[in-house]
């Protein structure tokens, strides 16, 4: 009798200690490090009048909250500027402006295109036959 009492205690146990979804999704790891916010700034520029690009984009972070603006010559002549300021409380908040006035000519021309270099390419080595 002991003997069956033992085995339905250890067949109660074993099954208890089964998992109820044994497919479940696997625990989260906890972060172990978190780095301190570093503030920092950059600005780039383009401008090729030749090929009509120009834009450009500065930004500046305190750790916190990043500021920073970025313009962009349009197609149509305009200049549109966008003012931003993004940080974890308030998200991204922009404001955008344009300059000048939108250009619409009557009369269209070909297609800006520029004419490729020719590519001729010679191997730097001469391959010989590996048979006589």
């Amino acid at each position: 009798m002991f003997t069956k009492a033992a085995v339905v205690v250890a067949l109660i146990g074993v099954a208890l200690a089964v998992p109820t979804d044994p497919y479940g999704a696997p625990p989260k790891p906890q972060p172990t490090y978190k780095a301190e916010p570093m503030p920092y700034e950059f600005a780039y520029g383009v401008k090729d009048d030749y090929a009509g690009t120009d834009f450009g984009q500065n930004e500046v972070s305190d750790g916190n909250t990043v500021k920073g603006s970025y313009t962009v010559q349009l197609p149509d002549g305009r200049k549109q500027t966008v003012n931003y300021v993004a940080d974890h409380y308030g998200g991204y908040r922009a404001e955008v402006s344009y300059y000048g006035e939108a250009q619409y000519p009557h009369e269209y021309g070909p297609a800006i295109t520029f004419k490729p270099k020719a590519y001729n390419p010679q191997p730097s080595y001469q391959p010989q036959p590996s048979y006589h």
